[in-house]
């Protein structure tokens, strides 16, 4: 196993070749999410974060997964119409993934290892676990699936990287 997230393949939601690599010198929002989750709305937050950082060297990544009693069954087609119609979701959606056991995606083998504020790693716990990376794809910080998007820990986390960007 490869120990750079740039280098770790994954297909984009129209099944496109790509990695995290392609987002090289952006802080990026790494998030598992699914269309029938009661955090769903999440996705609003997520949006208006990429509205308001994305021109500052920004992006939120979605990892649509169906692991957490099946609330992304959705096929890729129904997934992007989801998002694009409900919540108006213009940051990128990777292809759908497993984030915990035997079938855990090398992504979430790495992201996995970090411990949140409260001293948790391992398995992500529900749908819209988030972690954030630095510029150079270093892991900084890791959040609960119920921390909203625009949360002042995730906010300020977000600030305190792109500061560092030149």
């Amino acid at each position: 196993m490869t120990n750079s997230l740039y280098d770790i393949p994954v297909n984009r939601l129209d099944g496109t070749p790509s990695s995290l690599g392609d987002f090289k010198g952006k802080v990026v929002l790494v998030v598992n999410v699914a269309s029938r989750c009661g955090l769903t709305p999440q996705y609003e937050g997520l949006q208006r974060l990429q509205e308001r950082f994305g021109p500052e060297r920004f992006t939120v990544v979605g990892f649509p997964c169906n692991q957490f009693l099946g609330q992304e069954p959705g096929t890729p087609e129904e997934i992007a119409q989801f998002c694009s119609t409900t919540y108006g979701v213009d940051f990128p959606l990777f292809e759908k993934i497993e984030v915990n056991g035997d079938g855990q995606h090398p992504i979430y083998a790495l992201l996995t290892r970090v411990q949140d504020a409260s001293g948790y790693s391992g398995d992500i716990r529900w749908n819209f676990e988030k972690f954030l990376l630095s510029s150079d794809g270093e892991v900084v910080a890791r959040f609960e699936p119920q921390c909203e998007p625009e949360d002042e820990r995730v906010v300020s986390a977000i600030e305190a990287e792109l500061a560092k960007v030149s």
